[in-house]
């Protein structure tokens, strides 16, 4: 009985698809646009790489001639007033160095290498050269490269997203009008390519005493790909 029950609802269920008419699922009429912003704004964070390297015959000597130097470099940073929280070691390697003598082509042992590097961020970078001339004073002979950053790039960047939205609508118009319709409300957005919570531009390290630094302003943009619906103009 059970079973006869169950074919019963199933048959009605195949029925009921049945006499429904297929239904395509047809996209209303819309017109898709890209809007875009962009805001500047002038760097107020940089992050420095600051390093020693040193060679010695042995790699015991290579090590300790470098820890020292180090230590210099670091105590620099703390009398220029840089918080031990902003800065950290990046890199620390001891390395053989060869060379090629012999006419066989077989390399020859002819030292060690110690490198101790650290990267530094400045939360004033109008202190950048005076870092960099005091850490260089101190014994650091391997400056690494500068990145300046916008530490509020997210309130930027959400600032530029509300902007392409408004320039999205503003291209949409001009198309609705020129088409004859009215524009409806929005179907899609989607942001296109990533926006970048921080913002940084990468700039050649000076290596020089009291080398001129200009940070300049960072360019954040955001592109939006917005479809409206379309109307009848009224």
């Amino acid at each position: 009985m059970q079973n006869r029950i169950q074919l019963a609802i199933a048959a009605a269920t195949i029925a009921a698809l049945i006499s429904v008419p297929a239904q395509a699922d047809v996209p209303p009429p819309a017109i898709s646009v890209t809007g875009e912003a962009t805001i500047s704004a002038p760097p107020d964070l940089a992050q420095i790489e600051a390093g020693v390297t040193t060679d010695a015959k042995n790699a015991r000597d290579a090590f300790e001639a470098n820890n020292t130097a180090m230590g210099k470099v670091l105590a620099a940073l703390k009398s220029a007033g840089i918080a031990e929280k902003d800065y950290q070691t990046s890199q620390l390697s001891l390395q053989p160095q060869f060379t090629n003598q012999n006419r066989s082509g077989s390399n020859v042992l002819s030292g060690y290498r110690a490198t101790n590097r650290v990267t530094v961020k400045l939360r004033d970078i109008s202190k950048m050269a005076g870092v960099i001339d005091a850490v260089t004073a101190a014994g650091a002979n391997d400056i690494g490269s500068i990145n300046f950053m916008v530490s509020n790039a997210s309130k930027l960047l959400d600032d530029a997203r509300a902007e392409a939205i408004v320039d999205a609508r503003r291209k949409a118009e001009i198309y609705a009008k020129a088409a004859g319709v009215s524009l409806g409300g929005p179907i899609s957005i989607a942001e296109h390519g990533s926006a970048v919570p921080v913002m940084y531009r990468r700039a050649a390290a000076p290596m020089a005493a009291e080398a001129a630094i200009a940070p300049g302003e960072e360019t954040l943009r955001v592109t939006v790909g917005v479809s409206w619906e379309i109307k009848e103009a009224p």
